[in-house]
């Protein structure tokens, strides 16, 4: 039966390998003979944080668990910091009226932004990569693979045709949460356990606050917004391919909400769960 599971881990592996090299093909195309050099930073995102994992190995430590998590979290911060900067900008240039026009979000791009989500869109190649090398990774189907992939397809689609890049920016706000996901990742993992101390508490209502605002909120105001706009999208795959997504995307966030609920409980009540386990 183990043997079963492997091979059909085995096998996920190669298809989502598989899939990976057809989108890096695919991005080197367009880049050396269709001449998109504004992709370019695709491939900076993703030399970027494979030199910081050789780094973090070479220096900190080789386990592979902990190499990819530090990686993660240091992509969250560039990346959180890099929109709430964007949004700022634009905040401050026009306003928030015409910052959330559907023309905005749709066909227009804000300053940086699409660098940004290039840089981001190297990132997820990049963790792709990670993952697959060192079999970071369970299961027939597995999910942080597969929500890679369709990361990859739709970021990729929309650098490629440069529309709803501003939607897809706004989607990226979630990556504040995400530090403090991995930052308890990290934490854990260097032995810090003490869910009694000052900066155990103070992560966890990081990690709550932003999980609510950054997270759960954000993404349902964008999914009401496309619903909203709906009629102003036209005939394209665009707005199936973003509902699709969006949907997706608050479906997972309920899980994680669930997730980290039980986090939470297991941390604040470690004598529950020795209890449970003795019985």
């Amino acid at each position: 039966m183990a043997r079963r599971g492997q091979d059909d881990e085995n096998k996920a592996g190669a298809f989502f390998m598989a899939t990976l090299v057809m989108w890096g093909v695919s991005v080197f195309f367009e880049i050396m003979f269709n001449k998109r050099t504004e992709l370019v930073p695709i491939l900076a995102g993703f030399c970027f944080f494979q030199s910081a994992n050789w780094v973090i190995r070479n220096w900190v430590s080789r386990d592979p668990l902990f190499v990819n998590t530090c990686v993660s979290l240091l992509h969250s911060s560039i990346t959180s910091a890099s929109v709430v900067l964007i949004l700022i900008n634009q905040w401050m240039t026009n306003g928030s009226y015409k910052m959330f026009d559907h023309s905005q979000l749709f066909g227009g791009t804000w300053p940086w932004a699409y660098q940004a989500l290039c840089f981001s869109c190297g990132y997820f190649a990049y963790d792709q990569w990670d993952m697959l090398l060192y079999q970071l990774y369970s299961g027939w189907i597995p999910s942080i693979l597969l929500h890679h992939l369709i990361l990859l397809v739709c970021f990729t689609l929309a650098l490629y045709r440069n529309v709803t890049i501003n939607y897809l920016i706004l989607t990226l706000i979630c990556e504040l949460h995400s530090v403090f996901l991995h930052v308890r990742k990290v934490r854990r993992m260097a032995g810090v356990r003490d869910a009694k101390s000052k900066i155990v508490e103070a992560e966890w209502v990081l990690n709550w606050a932003t999980f609510v605002l950054a997270r759960l909120t954000s993404h349902a105001l964008i999914t009401v917004k496309l619903i909203k706009d709906a009629p102003k999208f036209g005939k394209g795959v665009e707005l199936p391919l973003a509902l699709f997504g969006m949907a997706g995307m608050n479906f997972l966030n309920i899980f994680l909400g669930a997730d980290l609920f039980n986090a939470y409980r297991r941390e604040r009540n470690p004598q529950q769960k020795s209890q449970n386990h003795s019985e």
